[in-house]
């Protein structure tokens, strides 16, 4: 049975639109359901639809028997460290204000498997037996933080670090962990209001966080997005720096010899690691992918270019402070332009093309053979359907940046041809 309401990472859409408090609370149910009832830690993050729609996954969980411990705003990685017997977000991530989700984390903090997520929505519609039980978890998110801290802090002394929280779940959190650390810190996105979560900042924006680099005297500057699960960085310069930079500095750093990414990832990214004899291991698009291969293969680091980045020594997914901890950490007295300079990036052209079928017609997976076979190893095109909006991302990367524009450009009008 094909997934009808889980994308990517979890259940999202517009609220009120595609996702209602009806759809959160089935899922609350059939989730519970699935995992055999038991203690169900909820977080959120700062959007206002989070509260209603706390309440209405809570009555889900309690319809089927389980008991929804409701921690409150709590990043994502917090859940999942924290889990019990089951873990649920509800949080749209990187997505903007008006959207929100749910997505769900097993005994262990695991995202679920597309076969997991496919029997929970086969369970929507079942009965519960009903009985359980709701409680407030107070503390959550300072135990979370004072936990990363130890695990992933080192001395931060003299380094002046910009944050961004994106005005998410991690504005109450993240500033005050680089300060115990040592770090002097100028923060921003730090005061949520319902409604501008992802606003101008955080990781899907850093053009506010490389301003206030620069006019602040930072040494760096770090983003987050609104569930704390991404981290992007800044140079000293104020230049911005994608989730392939970071992996490339990390992997040096911490002496890896395996890496997990995405079919996203920049052909630098793997020329570096090719010349360092790193093995990479490439998944589709998504860090739950990257999750499972690192599990597969025995690795501990992967990522992917939007700035997931996971660390599996001493975590068990995604974790946008953890890896913005270890980024510090790894650079050793250099800047971070210096640390980045190890890799080169290859220009990439991007268009999200809105469409009205995400299903891609045989003329364009005709095209993108035709101009892969051209480029052979000298470039690529990628096309692909967005897991959580109805657009179709597209992708084309060659040495020429003007090269590569015009190819993606010529690609996107195609597929808003066919599919628009």
């Amino acid at each position: 049975m094909a997934r009808k309401y889980f994308g990517t990472d979890g259940v999202r859409g517009v609220v009120g639109e595609d996702l209602t408090p009806d759809l959160v609370e089935r899922l609350g149910k059939a989730a519970t359901l699935w995992a055999g009832a038991g203690r169900v830690l909820v977080g959120r993050d700062t959007r206002a639809s989070g509260p209603e729609l706390e309440e209405a996954l809570a009555r889900g969980i309690v319809s089927a028997g389980g008991t929804a411990v409701l921690a409150g705003v709590l990043p994502t990685p917090a859940v999942a460290l924290e889990v019990e017997d089951l873990g649920a977000v509800i949080s749209a991530s990187h997505n903007p204000p008006e959207y929100n989700g749910v997505k769900f984390f097993d005994g262990r903090g695991r995202k679920l498997s597309d076969e997991e997520e496919e029997t929970i929505e086969s369970l929507l519609e079942a009965e519960g037996p009903g009985g359980g039980s709701i409680e407030q978890l107070e503390g959550a998110g300072e135990r979370y933080a004072a936990k990363i801290g130890e695990r992933f802090g080192s001395d931060l002394s003299g380094l002046h670090i910009g944050v961004d929280c994106a005005n998410g779940a991690f504005a109450s959190i993240a500033p005050r962990v680089f300060e115990q650390l040592g770090a002097e810190v100028t923060a921003i996105g730090v005061t949520p209001d319902g409604t501008n979560i992802n606003v101008g900042c955080g990781a899907t924006d850093l053009v506010a966080l490389s301003h206030k680099v620069v006019e602040a005297g930072c040494d760096l500057g770090v983003a987050f997005d609104g569930d704390g699960d991404r981290m992007l960085a800044v140079d000293e310069r104020g230049e911005p720096l994608d989730g392939d930079q970071i992996l490339a500095v990390l992997a040096l750093a911490l002496g890896v010899d395996l890496v997990a990414v995405t079919a996203m990832t920049n052909l630098g990214f793997h020329r570096l690691m090719a010349e360092r004899r790193i093995r990479v291991v490439t998944t589709p698009v998504g860090d739950r992918y990257v999750l499972e291969a690192l599990r597969e293969e025995g690795g501990l680091l992967g990522g992917e270019q939007s700035g997931h980045v996971i660390w599996l020594g001493n975590h068990v997914t995604g974790d946008g402070l953890a890896a913005a901890l270890l980024l510090c950490g790894a650079l050793r007295g250099r800047t971070l332009s210096e640390a980045a300079s190890a890799m080169q990036r290859y220009p990439q052209a991007k268009r999200n093309v809105r469409v009205s079928t995400r299903d891609l017609s045989q003329s364009v997976l005709d095209e993108v053979d035709r101009v892969s076979a051209e480029l052979g190893d000298s470039g690529r095109v990628l096309v692909r359907p967005s897991g959580t909006e109805p657009v179709v991302r597209v992708l084309a990367e060659v040495e020429n940046a003007e090269y590569a524009e015009r190819m993606c450009a010529s690609i996107a009008a195609l597929v808003e041809r066919e599919l628009g």
